[in-house]
């Protein structure tokens, strides 16, 4: 048991050491957002599993607060609406319960951060496409390659590895100095 504990913590170290190389890419998606938001856009979040939480979770930091007092950023997280999930998985096809909500909400400006393990979620790249002909700012917060998703995303944030825990822990640090970045910008604005 105390060599999976200590593993489990030493990939995630390896997987942050990965994660501080992207400082750069993190601060131009910031600066996106920032950018979107001062602009008087929204902020669309989408992901399966794991990912539809981080939506709400980043989602939350941005209508909330972060860690400062300042304006509330319009952003939704298309992953919670149960009847509208069903209704378009049913109706359209689960590929499309994402893209059919960034063409009622999304528009040209606005941002959508698409979140995806893989980086071929086919529900999560019919978003990022849908988005794209809006007008849309996107941002893939990726796992493995990139896979499908990260060439049609305007910015991808991809974490190179396997393990779909690793990958989650450091999109959602990522998020977090994100959402840190996108508040300084606003703070008290």
């Amino acid at each position: 048991m105390e060599e999976k504990i200590r593993s489990a913590i030493e990939s995630h170290i390896a997987c942050a050491g990965v994660l501080s190389s992207q400082w750069g890419l993190i601060g131009q998606i910031a600066s996106a957002i920032g950018g979107a938001v001062r602009k008087g856009g929204k902020v669309l979040i989408c992901g399966n599993g794991g990912s539809a939480a981080d939506s709400q979770h980043i989602a939350a930091e941005l209508v909330g607060r972060f860690r400062k007092e300042r304006r509330a950023v319009a952003a939704l997280a298309l992953t919670t609406d149960t009847s509208i999930l069903t209704a378009l998985g049913n109706d359209y096809g689960f590929d499309k319960v994402f893209s059919r909500q960034v063409e009622a909400h999304g528009r040209n400006g606005d941002v959508l951060i698409a979140i995806s393990t893989s980086g071929s979620s086919p529900d999560v790249l019919n978003a990022v496409n849908r988005a794209r002909e809006t007008g849309m700012t996107t941002i893939g917060l990726l796992g493995r390659d990139g896979g499908t998703i990260k060439p049609v995303c305007d910015l991808a944030l991809v974490i190179k590895d396997d393990d779909t825990a690793r990958i989650q822990e450091m999109h959602i640090l990522a998020a977090h100095i994100i959402c840190g970045l996108v508040e300084d910008s606003l703070a008290l604005k």
